[in-house]
């Protein structure tokens, strides 16, 4: 039997709980459909998030490699975000996922319309 008990360092735990946020996997595919982007540009492709989780997810996504970030010294400063080529290796992955959800959503949501009405 196989377990996944916390032991010290467990790379399924800790990578899958960063990428499983409500956000993370949103910003990186929009990074990579539109190339670089501004932080204004990101939030209005993704639409309902927030400023503050925007910021904490790109900051969590750069901390990780996963996002890079460049500053430019005018006033005011403009920074942008790109995936970096971590990032960009992720993307074949997220892109997978994206397709069995777009493929089984319809069925996803007829089950769950079936339970509600037991309910």
């Amino acid at each position: 039997m196989k377990n996944f008990h916390h032991v010290d360092y467990c790379p399924v735990r800790d990578i899958l709980s960063r990428l499983s946020s409500k956000w993370a996997m949103l910003i990186l595919i929009t990074l990579n459909a539109n190339g670089t982007m501004r932080f204004n540009d990101i939030q209005k492709s993704i639409g309902d998030i927030s400023q503050r989780m925007l910021a904490v997810t790109l900051r969590t996504l750069e901390y990780d490699g996963l996002v890079g970030r460049k500053v430019y010294p005018e006033v005011p400063p403009r920074v942008e975000y790109n995936l970096t080529e971590r990032g960009q290796g992720l993307i074949p992955y997220l892109e997978g996922l994206i397709g069995w959800a777009i493929t089984n959503m319809p069925q996803i949501l007829d089950e769950r319309a079936k339970k509600e009405m037991i309910v």
